[in-house]
């Protein structure tokens, strides 16, 4: 995610993250809509995920609603749920917390947010006992999920789940 030349990273006034709410989902499914084109993820899908682990689920929201969005939850190392499909429980072997998304509207891109709900996760898990966060990266982000602590790893199995994400996805860790 590059800044166009001679911007710097600044917040855009009036938007901060604060937990997720179904009143949210619409804004969240819009932002996933044009963050994420080619992976596309149902309403049902971040409901579930917001049912599953509530104090996983982030918006960045402000006067015009949901600028953006986080959701982790627990979930097994070395491995990640199927794109758009349900999940009925968080595994009982769960080892990390798995960012499942960020999201950001282009409106609010390049302004600094991202960095700030990252750390906020990694401090919350941290508190909370766990030790790694992991995500897929896609969209060729790799190099933005290195600037945030995360490390490509390639665990055994995961080539076939991860030609699902598309062929630049990497499965990456960062310790905590």
């Amino acid at each position: 995610m590059a800044l166009p030349e001679g911007r710097t990273e600044q917040p855009l006034p009036g938007l901060n993250w604060r937990p997720m709410t179904a009143a949210d989902l619409d804004g969240v499914v819009e932002v996933a809509r044009l963050s994420f084109p080619d992976h596309p993820e149902d309403w049902a899908c971040f409901e579930n995920r917001l049912t599953l682990n509530p104090g996983g689920c982030f918006v960045l929201a402000g006067d015009e609603g949901v600028r953006g969005y986080l959701v982790a939850y627990p979930w097994r190392r070395g491995a990640a749920p199927a794109l758009n499909a349900l999940i009925e429980a968080i595994p009982d072997d769960a080892t990390v917390v798995y960012l499942h998304d960020l999201a950001l509207h282009p409106d609010a891109r390049g302004c600094g947010h991202t960095r700030q709900i990252v750390e906020q996760l990694a401090d919350q898990v941290r508190a909370a006992g766990w030790s790694e966060l992991a995500l897929v990266a896609v969209n060729d982000a790799v190099a933005f999920w290195n600037r945030n602590g995360f490390e490509v790893e390639s665990p055994p199995g995961m080539t076939a789940k991860l030609a699902s994400y598309g062929a630049d996805a990497r499965y990456m860790v960062r310790p905590l």
